[in-house]
């Protein structure tokens, strides 16, 4: 079945009408005859959004109940069984009531999707996932309700809902957001100018992003090389030369100037003539890192060619370079890098920066492989012919044959050391022509009168191309060294990526981009494990080339333009890289697996041996009490009965606070307690959990009573009366075994704000400092070693409980010996705080108001 469309309608804040832009799309294709219905529509009160509702049939909601409350909720199969083409469901982000098939409204609308129905759904950019901490920042408001960003993301549609801070304030005004009684409070807090502006910004970059992504996909999709001037990227090329960090500097203020992102490429050219050293490579790293800008390294023998593709394939709009450091004469043979850069630079602007290392003269080191061949033929020629002008206009007279000759010796020894053996081989028979020819008697004749004479030019030859060879084999060796270095720095930059925590994805696409593949793909024989660029290989046929890994599993694939056997070296090393990668993740998940077992394990081991003698303890008090009122030989006066029987008791009230922590210990393991919340009075939860505290023995537990001194006045909290007295009573017996018997135990109360602190002091030995919050911890009694009390689990229970109610908890140290259990929870429903579970009640009230949307609807507050 194909899968349904989903359409956003994205709101850059609350009130900016995306609702009603969501039911002005529905009569649109209402009109083009498309059968559209109404599932869940938040009109807030609104008269115009719920006048745009006529006309659209509507599937009513299911109606739940929570906590006595009816809540109405998408009714998912009610929409399956109408099948409509299209369903509107608002709020995106919303939080179903618990007992609900889905946690989220996101995961109804893909069940939807998944049955082909088309969905149109509204979400505010204060609940996307990733921008939840930035729009507390801004608005003080955290946002209980958010939308994981990949959904908003994978939508075939997302359409921006904005209107200017000063349009959406009168909105306000005027009464079409809020009622009339929450304006000003409203205007005053969340629906200030500056965050509303700073709302607005957050949706476009957000949605610019998108945008960029999907053009990116389309041009690759399309093989579309033209450049696009959507989004200004600057491209800065270097060379690895002293000038690369001036050029990168003037290239980060010129995509300062334009707020254009900055990208910074050094093309490595493949014949390894030219490279650069690890230590300025590591400082370009920096350089770009703190501008802000990404490094990419590229090969091709054709620098130009090479730099061009990647500034397209980026869709770069502007490229800096660095003007040429060659001489005049050295531009006279080949235009440059510069020159060519410009002349087929096509739409992308070319600037050129100059620095300190422009022309500083001609270094035979700088010339290309292309200019060196043309350069060595016309020395070849020009030596000769230069030496024998000098020689007939000036040293003829001066010198005799042997001097003459040992000059064009010179010459073919020159041209050896530029050129190699075969320019060298021609200088060597040019200078000998012209050599017998002018200054060989008979002159201007090639006979020779004298056989030293033909001995002398044979010698002077030979030695000339045997010295012209050395020096051959010497640049060879040299050029291979080149290769060699070339190739260490990509094993360097590979192994950097590796090391600095990129994934496998990371890895094959560092990999594509240096050596201009098409796609990258790291397989096994069944299964692709990772690829990157446009249509990767899958399998070992559909590859350009194919590289094994060494160990006999994995393979790299790639498609793309033929590699050198050179390159073939880096990128098998990057194959073992990659499959290292994998084994790595794998030997993590086993560990993370194993660590798991372990835990688990120590668990175990350490609640049998804490269970071990509370369990037995216990246990045996009653049967010995059992036993001996059961005795026949003994006479019990009434007194000891009683004081038998409350024994019994008093073990039996151990045992079942052992287990109830017990129990209460898997519950917060397995994730199951679900609080119910409402308003507890302090005063009331107190005294239930002082006569709920289990401490021994009658008389103690009297004697505690007198102990406890509850000073919470009429404070209240929103919280699970369950679970608060479990809360209370575990505190307050630890309060009381570690504190001296004729000191007090004071709870203490106080609201400040939206939260309620409860403190429950204590005068006992405290704990070593930096050691609190070890309380919390399982089985922890940092070094108390009486077993007979407890297994240590009432602290943990505490924290499990106070955080599923959406609370905390910590210890401090109280002033004078002693410690303090601080305990904070929300004071009543729509205070700023992330409980376990969340659920909407349409209801509203002027603080909600005055501090902004809480949940996903514009007027309604959340309760957990």
């Amino acid at each position: 079945m194909k899968r349904g469309q989903l359409r956003i309608y994205l709101g850059a804040a609350p009130g900016v009408g995306k609702t009603y832009a969501m039911l002005g799309e529905a009569h649109r294709r209402l009109e083009r005859g498309r059968d559209v219905v109404a599932a869940i529509v938040e009109t807030h009160g609104r008269d115009k959004t719920a006048a745009l509702l006529a006309g659209i049939e509507r599937i009513p909601p299911k109606l739940m109940t929570y906590r006595g409350a009816t809540l109405p909720e998408l009714d998912v199969e009610a929409v399956l069984r109408r099948r409509p083409a299209v369903v509107l469901v608002d709020e995106l982000a919303h939080t179903n009531v618990p007992g609900s098939k889905h946690e989220k409204r996101w995961q109804d609308v893909h069940e939807l999707l998944d049955a082909g129905i088309d969905v149109i759904s509204t979400v505010n950019v204060q609940h996307l996932e990733s921008l939840n901490d930035v729009v507390q920042q801004i608005t003080g408001v955290v946002q209980r309700e958010t939308v994981p960003d990949r959904v908003v993301r994978g939508a075939d549609q997302v359409e921006l809902v904005d209107i200017t801070p000063e349009a959406l304030r009168r909105r306000l005004s005027h009464g079409n957001v809020y009622a009339a009684d929450k304006v000003d409070a409203a205007l005053h807090n969340y629906f200030r100018p500056g965050n509303l502006t700073a709302l607005r910004e957050l949706a476009l970059l957000w949605l610019a992003d998108q945008v960029d992504a999907a053009l990116a996909k389309y041009r690759a999709e399309h093989r579309i090389t033209d450049l696009w001037e959507a989004r200004e990227r600057v491209v800065v090329a270097v060379t690895g030369g002293p000038e690369s960090e001036t050029i990168v500097r003037r290239a980060g203020r010129i995509a300062a100037k334009s707020s254009a992102e900055l990208i910074v490429v050094h093309v490595v050219r493949g014949d390894g003539l030219a490279g650069v050293s690890t230590q300025r490579l590591a400082r370009l790293r920096d350089l770009a890192d703190s501008l802000g800008a990404s490094l990419h390294n590229v090969t091709g023998d054709d620098v130009p060619g090479a730099l061009l593709d990647f500034a397209r394939q980026v869709n770069a709009t502007q490229l800096v370079l660095g003007t040429s450091r060659r001489s005049r004469w050295a531009r006279i043979l080949d235009e440059g890098i510069g020159t060519s850069v410009v002349r087929a630079s096509g739409k992308i602007d070319v600037h050129m920066v100059t620095h300190e290392e422009a022309r500083r003269g001609f270094r035979w080191s700088g010339v290309t492989p292309r200019e060196r061949t043309l350069s060595s033929w016309a020395i070849a020629l020009a030596m000769p012919a230069l030496i024998t002008a000098v020689c007939s206009y000036w040293l003829d007279p001066h010198l005799n044959f042997a001097g003459e000759s040992s000059l064009y010796f010179f010459g073919v020894i020159a041209v050896s050391l530029l050129g190699g053996v075969a320019p060298a081989a021609l200088s060597a028979v040019f200078g000998g022509v012209l050599l017998n020819w002018f200054f060989v008697p008979p002159r201007h004749s090639f006979t020779i009168a004298e056989v030293n004479n033909f001995l002398t030019i044979v010698v002077m030859a030979a030695v000339a191309i045997a010295v012209a060879a050395l020096v051959d084999v010497s640049k060879k060796r040299t050029l291979q060294a080149r290769k060699a270095s070339r190739q260490a720095e990509l094993l360097t930059l590979f192994a950097g990526a590796v090391l600095h925590g990129a994934d496998l994805h990371d890895l094959l696409e560092r990999a594509r981009e240096t050596y201009g593949q098409r796609a990258v793909a790291f397989t096994t024989d069944e299964e692709v494990l990772a690829c990157v660029g446009e249509d990767p290989p899958r399998r070992v046929a559909d590859a350009d080339t194919a590289l094994e890994a060494g160990d006999d599993m994995h393979w790299l694939l790639l498609s793309g333009r033929a590699l050198a056997p050179g390159d073939r070296v880096v990128l098998g090393v990057v194959a073992n890289q990659a499959a290292g990668l994998v084994r790595q993740r794998q030997l993590a998940a086993e560990a993370q697996a194993a660590a798991g077992v372990v835990e688990a394990d120590r668990l175990r081991r350490a609640l049998l041996s804490a269970v071990s003698h509370d369990l037995r303890t216990p246990l045996a008090a009653a049967k010995a009490a059992v036993s001996s009122l059961r005795s026949d030989d003994v006479e019990f006066s009434p007194e000891d009965t009683a004081e038998l029987l409350e024994t019994i008791e008093e073990s039996t009230d151990q045992l079942t606070g052992l287990v109830g922590n017990l129990l209460d210990s898997s519950r917060l393991a397995a994730g199951v307690v679900q609080p119910q919340l409402r308003r507890i009075y302090l005063e009331e939860a107190v005294n239930r959990s002082v006569l709920g505290v289990g401490l021994g023995t009658r008389s103690l537990r009297r004697a505690a009573l007198d102990r406890v001194k509850v000073e919470v006045g009429d404070v209240s909290v929103y919280a699970d009366g369950g679970l608060l007295e479990r809360v209370l009573a575990n505190l307050i017996d630890n309060a009381l075994r570690y504190s001296p018997r004729d000191t007090p135990v004071r709870i203490t109360a106080e609201r400040v704000g939206d939260r309620v602190t409860v403190a429950v002091v204590d005068q006992g030995p405290g704990v070593p400092s930096g050691l609190e919050d070890q309380l919390f911890e399982p089985f922890q009694r940092l070094g108390d070693r009486d077993n007979s009390t407890g297994v240590g689990l009432g602290l943990s229970v505490v924290h499990g409980f106070v955080a599923a109610m959406g609370g905390s908890v910590h210890a401090e140290s109280t002033p004078g010996g002693g410690l303090t259990m601080m305990l904070e929870l929300p004071a009543e429903p729509g205070a700023n705080t992330e409980p376990r579970r969340a659920v909407r009640v349409p209801r509203v009230d002027t603080e909600a108001a005055a501090t902004g949307p809480a949940g996903t609807d514009d007027t309604e507050q959340e309760t957990r």
